[in-house]
């Protein structure tokens, strides 16, 4: 039996959003914010590991792509259109009823799975988890699952709020406190820092090879940067 990384309050908690999870000012804006800077990394990341050109549309094209947490499909779809053969697990089932529906409306071809990913087979080039390892039981356990699931030559990018005070001041205090963000969606306790998820990641047999932040700027508004202080990102790949 696959080790679970589940916790069903969580699954329960973010599949109560499925009714609006596509509407830009619903309970999942920020996410709809934070979107095109996750995309940014995410295609500056491929195009590095896979040698490809940011002038190519469909860089993924004859990969595949696996989206772990993917919610209603807010990544998984930009995928599927620079053509990666994507496959999204998301263990709330009312958000993949709902990413199916949405992706049939879009005319992409997903496959969507409810359920745990420890219990996925095949190997996938690229595997993402963005804004996931906060909300499951067991980081290790639950990178390990992720390892599992990549390709030899695969590329893993992941995404989390940093263990911060300015973190949590922006993330729960203002932001969950103003409504921008459900109440309950984080648990400071939760958060990890980049040298612990490096290490949770090192122990998985992976190795980080980019880190960047995302920041929040008056002007800028959210925005990559070399502060890790709110949230960041890192691509990994199998230790050589």
């Amino acid at each position: 039996m696959a080790e679970t990384s589940i916790r069903p309050e969580e699954a329960a908690h973010f599949g109560a959003m499925a009714g609006d999870w596509w509407d830009p000012k619903g309970s999942s804006a920020m996410l709809h914010r934070l979107n095109p800077v996750r995309l940014g990394f995410v295609r500056q990341a491929i195009d590095r590991h896979f040698g490809t050109s940011e002038r190519d549309l469909r860089p993924l094209t004859g990969k595949s792509a696996l989206d772990v947490g993917c919610g209603a499909g807010l990544l998984a779809e930009p995928l599927a259109r620079l053509g990666a053969a994507v496959t999204g697990i998301d263990a709330a089932p009312e958000l993949i009823e709902a990413a199916r529906t949405h992706a049939g409306e879009s005319g992409l071809a997903i496959r969507y799975v409810a359920g745990e990913v420890g219990r996925l087979d095949g190997a996938f080039d690229l595997v993402t988890a963005l804004e996931v390892v906060e909300h499951v039981a067991d980081p290790a356990s639950f990178v390990r699952q992720l390892a599992d699931r990549l390709a030899p030559d695969g590329l893993l990018v992941m995404s989390t709020p940093a263990r911060t005070p300015w973190s949590r001041l922006l993330t729960i205090t203002l932001a969950e406190g103003t409504g921008q963000i459900p109440r309950g969606t984080h648990d400071y306790d939760q958060f990890l820092s980049p040298d612990q998820l490096g290490e949770t990641l090192a122990q998985a047999g992976l190795t980080v090879v980019e880190t960047r932040g995302i920041a929040f700027g008056p002007g800028k508004g959210l925005h990559l940067s070399d502060d890790l202080s709110l949230n960041y990102l890192v691509a990994a790949v199998r230790a050589g």
